[in-house]
């Protein structure tokens, strides 16, 4: 019912090869147990209209966050993996992680306020910056994976778990972008596909038959560690095509006369950033335009290896320099396609993403809801009506209140600057 592979009852024995005795049953204890609506009609064809069996997606609502280096995004999604508000502001993941998990509470909380359609939240999933290493928990965390240097040590999962009262899941942003890009973007249906983020690092998300390939230690994708060559200069994919590299190159153009546009942006005491890098070349400025080019082109060879090796239907470009211009996805675009087998170009697109700041929150929901609806964790919560009365959780939650709490160790967090969600 959840894949909508079936929406009436007979179409639910056809394809579970079950009674209709058994299937009536099943359907009834759901029904009780408010995880099924049976309220619609379908449509007829020659005889009485069936009742549609719908998965009731708005039992309760799954808080989701992305962390980036300058912004953080909080949403509210229903149980299927669908954002429901979602709400951005500027921040610095380089602050204290007290005063930044506060402020991701406070904002949570806020979010709850003003979506109360749900019954309650049966988990949080947030996505981060780096590489989480899988295989460290079971269902759901208990412990706070090794996520970023300055958060080391910090109870992050701990503190959200205490809070809430829901299970948590953590994922990289590139994970978790790739899979809002599979379910809710141009991926939709896809079966193989190669999303790319590109920013200070550059990384890929994997999707094979349909489902995300996150690697034997969840490192899967880390392609802006691969050695590359530009100019006679050996380095990462990183340091010679990522966003610090069209920063230093646009700062140097800047200086010696070559971008008359950013000589211009430095004279009226602006900072020489990768995105006026990228709107210089935009409006024409050829020094701009041959740093994004020789980017693009480096980042095309390294996926134009993932496309020989993966053969995808689809390549998904994302990040603020790509949405910015053309000029990167073009260069993208001729190193793949002048460096791939002809049956892997053949019926290969690559596209811009058009999801955005969204495409994260997305992919953090359909973490959490796939991992609360996995068989081997459902049968041991549905017959409570709720995974907050999974044995492991209740458990796990019971641990949590023999631990005293931390001392506050931050200032209050700042103001809400007056943003509201989106809905």
């Amino acid at each position: 019912m959840r894949s909508e592979t079936a929406t009436t009852r007979q179409e639910l024995e056809r394809h579970s090869d079950l009674g209709r005795a058994v299937v009536a049953d099943r359907l009834t204890m759901l029904g009780d147990l408010g995880l099924v609506d049976e309220s619609e009609l379908g449509t007829a064809t020659g005889g009485r209209a069936p009742r549609l069996v719908r998965f009731a997606a708005r039992k309760a609502a799954i808080l989701v966050a992305t962390l980036d280096q300058t912004a953080i995004g909080v949403g509210v999604a229903d149980l299927s993996g669908n954002l429901l508000t979602e709400h951005h502001e500027a921040a610095d993941l380089a602050a204290p992680p007290e005063q930044l998990t506060e402020r991701l509470s406070a904002l949570f909380r806020w979010s709850l306020d003003r979506h109360t359609a749900a019954q309650g939240v049966w988990g949080l999933s947030l996505s981060v910056p780096g590489a989480v290493q899988s295989g460290t928990d079971g269902a759901f965390l208990t412990t706070t994976p090794p996520i970023m240097p300055a958060w080391e040590g910090f109870p992050l999962v701990e503190s959200l778990t205490r809070g809430f009262g829901v299970p948590v899941w953590i994922r990289s942003s590139v994970e978790t972008m790739t899979m809002g890009e599979l379910h809710a973007g141009a991926g939709l249906g896809q079966r193989t596909m190669l999303f790319i983020k590109v920013g200070r690092r550059i990384g890929a998300g994997i999707v094979c038959d349909g489902q995300l390939f996150r690697g034997a230690q969840g490192a899967a994708g880390l392609i802006g560690s691969l050695p590359v060559t530009s100019g006679g200069q050996t380095g990462s994919l990183d340091s010679l095509a990522g966003s610090e590299m069209i920063q230093r190159e646009g700062m140097a153009a800047a200086t010696d006369g070559r971008s008359a546009v950013l000589a211009d942006i430095l004279r009226r005491g602006g900072e020489i950033s990768a995105i006026e890098v990228s709107q210089a070349a935009q409006v024409g400025d050829a020094a701009s335009i041959s740093i994004l080019a020789t980017s693009g082109h480096l980042i095309g060879q390294v996926v134009a290896t993932l496309a020989n090796a993966l053969n995808p239907d689809l390549i998904v470009l994302s990040g603020s320099i790509v949405q910015t211009n053309d000029i990167l996805l073009a260069a993208v675009r001729e190193a793949v396609y002048g460096a791939s087998h002809p049956l892997v170009t053949r019926d290969l697109r690559i596209i811009r993403s058009q999801m955005g700041s969204s495409a994260g929150l997305v992919g953090a929901a359909r973490v959490a809801s796939e991992a609360l609806f996995a068989p081997a964790f459902l049968k041991e919560w549905v017959m409570q009506g709720s995974p907050l009365g999974h044995p492991a959780f209740s458990d796990y939650i019971g641990r949590l209140a023999d631990i005293p709490k931390a001392a506050p160790a931050a200032p209050p967090p700042p103001s809400r600057q007056g943003k509201e969600p989106l809905a």
